[in-house]
């Protein structure tokens, strides 16, 4: 079976999730609750988190030693999440994407994960 990375996109205009009511972010988890419970019932889910804001991140280089608050990006969306997916080929892979996408009302991201040696998940 194939893992597949799917990263969930915040920001941007569109983004209406920080100015949510606190019933309206009940409901937004709700559904996602639900939706990964989906994902676990039909054997693709595999693992998945959040991320906080680009405020709270940091870039480190190793070449560099400098530690940079947040992520430097030309864009106003930032990586919010993601999940690590299993299925059989790209487009079973590309439905759950869309189906993501419509629960967390953001682009989804998506392409093959491949662990390494060390890491297996």
């Amino acid at each position: 079976m194939n893992q597949y990375l799917l990263s969930v996109h915040a920001g941007g205009e569109a983004d209406t999730t920080s100015q949510a009511t606190p019933e309206e972010m009940q409901s937004y988890m709700q559904r996602i609750a639900d939706l990964e419970q989906e994902m676990e019932d039909a054997g693709v889910f595999n693992f998945g988190g959040a991320l906080k804001g680009p405020g709270d991140a940091a870039v480190v280089r190793g070449d560099s030693p400098n530690i940079v608050d947040g992520p430097f990006v030309e864009t106003k969306e930032y990586m919010a999440g993601f999940y690590i997916i299993n299925a059989p080929y790209p487009e079973a892979a590309t439905v759950w994407a869309k189906r993501v996408s419509e629960v967390v009302g953001k682009p989804i991201e998506m392409g093959p994960f491949a662990a390494t040696g060390r890491v297996q998940v």
